[in-house]
């Protein structure tokens, strides 16, 4: 198994393959936005057809037996064109609001999954703000590249091929122009915001930055608050912000040089075409009705060619925001379930780390052919000093992080080939400090058992003593905790996990300092509730003050990632070995001095 502090495998990925892959899960609503968008097209092409016609009989001079009727009946042609070119845009615009939403829905959701499926370590190297930003912006560019590729790229590109081809026949000279002129123009375009592509980057990774340091100093404005640190906050976070800001600035430089070109383009192929025309004019091989022809299809293709250099903008701007996140849906999971994994049976408890090889970094070693056996039932402590591996072992039977070299098993099954959710569905964890959801206090209990009734949160609550608490609470159990429980105080909190870890009732227990946030008198009405908790499981217990696991089975001290000693509280008392040590310097200090 690989290390979870080693590079991860990534996969390369394009924003535009996986949102083509999204969208192609709705054909019938991508087939009325094609066929929408090309009729739409075909209508805006064929008006002009008929006006030409129009005008050049208008031109003729006086009106003749039969024309008004002719008009009449050609002015009737383009309304119907219209109208159906009114009924074209309404359903493309029908698919594409549709489309839209259920793509998006499904992006924000398939990227929520994936992303709460990345390992402990990841979470540790992110910010939740920048993680939370990305993800929005990732739903958010779908919806622009959308509209860009399929309501101005594509569109542009047919009414173009359509004006130059139908100019073409009425003129070759004038059709090869308009050609050669929309493929420089577009080829412009393309190549001038592939340039800027460096500044779009810079721009989005600006932006996230600015978004993860909010995010970083409002979730921390406790401590900013008692370190008197607003003015550094607002230091650093101004020049955060500074750096945006030029990003920002270059960004729409590039776009001003841009438009002025886009100008010039414009005043060239408006001219060359009308000169060209009034040339054949004067030739007789143009009509009055072919000026009208030239003049619609220009006006149409400039304003058209206008959105498709405002939207290659928008669109390089989404793709810049999206790949910040297909960066993170291409970075495989850390820790991933086998493709044979099976969901762990627990029938005694029994958990053993044979030769298991683990560090954070190549240079940095915890364990090194570490063994340990917690037989089934059995209450075990561990304790040691900072360092020692004790926190790394939980996290290596919770499988936070996978071994480099051995395997840890429970009742004979390697942790490694069974799945994720059902390991941590057989250990209940209460960490050193709890961090709750910003909701209810029955939601945040029933956390632990999500079928749970209201009476069993309850009766889990009292077994916890945080009832007594949550009663005098104006809004009960309905009360909201703020965000990372906030509103409760650190007794409160760790009574609160408690609860859910008795209501959860899991035959592995791992306490992690669990008493370590309680007052002395809550600590006693604690130890009885954990008492219970742990009757008939197998026990895991960190703890730094000694005198909460004075009863247990057996005390591991570790050292420098292996076992020093183990035993009893009396036995190691008498051993003078590490465990006395560290006694000394707790309880036994203490209780010499009385």
């Amino acid at each position: 198994m690989i290390s979870q502090m080693k590079s991860p495998v990534r996969r390369k990925r394009s924003a535009l393959g996986i949102y083509t892959s999204y969208t192609l899960r709705h054909p019938l609503l991508f087939a009325c936005v094609v066929i929408g968008g090309i009729t739409l097209q075909a209508s805006s092409l064929a008006a002009p057809l008929y006006l030409r016609q129009f005008f050049n009989i208008l031109a003729s001079g006086t009106p003749k037996p039969g024309v008004v009727n002719h008009l009449v009946q050609i002015l009737i042609i383009v309304v119907v064109i219209w109208f159906l070119e009114w009924l074209s845009h309404r359903l493309r615009d029908f698919g594409t609001m549709f489309i839209q939403t259920k793509v998006m829905a499904d992006i924000l959701t398939s990227a929520f999954e994936y992303l709460l499926g990345h390992s402990h370590n990841f979470f540790a190297s992110q910010f939740a703000g920048s993680l939370t930003h990305k993800v929005s912006k990732f739903s958010r560019a779908y919806e622009t590249m959308f509209d860009s590729i399929v309501l101005q790229f594509v569109p542009t590109l047919l009414f173009v091929v359509g004006a130059a081809s139908i100019l073409f026949i009425r003129n070759h000279t004038l059709g090869i122009a308009l050609a050669i002129w929309a493929i420089c123009f577009i080829a412009f375009q393309v190549l001038v915001s592939y340039l800027r592509r460096p500044i779009r980057i810079a721009r989005a990774a600006a932006d996230t930055r600015v978004t993860a340091n909010l995010a970083d100093a409002i979730s921390n404005q406790g401590t900013v608050m008692l370190f008197s640190g607003a003015s550094y906050e607002y230091r650093r976070f101004r020049a955060t912000v500074d750096v945006w800001r030029l990003a920002l600035m270059r960004s729409w430089r590039a776009d001003t040089t841009i438009w002025a070109s886009i100008g010039l383009f414009m005043l060239a192929i408006e001219g060359g075409l009308m000169f060209g025309a009034l040339h054949y004019w004067k030739q007789g091989l143009m009509t009055i009705g072919d000026f009208v022809l030239i003049q619609a299809y220009l006006l149409t293709a400039f304003d058209r060619l206008v959105s498709v250099n405002r939207e290659l903008r928008r669109f390089f701007d989404a793709h810049a925001d999206a790949n910040e996140m297909v960066e993170i849906l291409d970075t495989l999971h850390e820790v991933h379930d086998n493709a044979d994994a099976k969901p762990l049976e627990v029938t005694n408890g029994i958990i053993e780390f044979t030769n298991v090889a683990f560090h954070f970094h190549e240079e940095q070693g915890i364990f090194e052919n570490f063994n340990l056996k917690i037989h089934g039932g059995e209450k075990v402590a561990l304790v040691g000093p900072s360092g020692a591996g004790k926190s790394t072992i939980t996290k290596l039977i919770l499988r936070l992080f996978d071994v480099k070299n051995g395997s840890i098993e429970i009742d004979g099954q390697n942790i490694a080939d069974v799945t994720q959710e059902s390991l941590r569905n057989a250990i209940s964890f209460v960490p050193q400090e709890p961090i709750l959801f910003h909701r209810t206090l029955m939601e945040n209990i029933r956390y632990g058992r999500r079928d749970a009734s209201d009476a069993e949160v309850v009766e889990a609550a009292r077994k916890a003593h945080c009832h007594e608490f949550i009663s005098h609470l104006q809004h009960g159990y309905d009360t909201y905790v703020g965000e990372r429980g906030i509103k409760l105080s650190g007794g409160e909190r760790q009574r609160v996990a408690i609860a859910r870890a008795i209501l959860k009732n899991a035959p592995i227990l791992i306490l992690d300092e669990a008493t370590s946030s309680l007052d002395s008198g809550s600590e006693i009405l604690i130890q009885s509730a954990l008492q219970n908790l742990m009757s008939g499981k197998t026990v895991i217990v960190i703890a730094h003050r000694l005198s909460t696991i004075m009863k247990m089975d057996r005390i591991i001290a570790l050292d420098k990632g292996s076992v020093a000693e183990q035993g009893t509280h009396q036995e190691l008392l008498k051993t003078n070995g590490l465990y006395s040590e560290l006694w000394r310097h707790q309880a036994g200090g203490f209780i010499q001095d009385e």
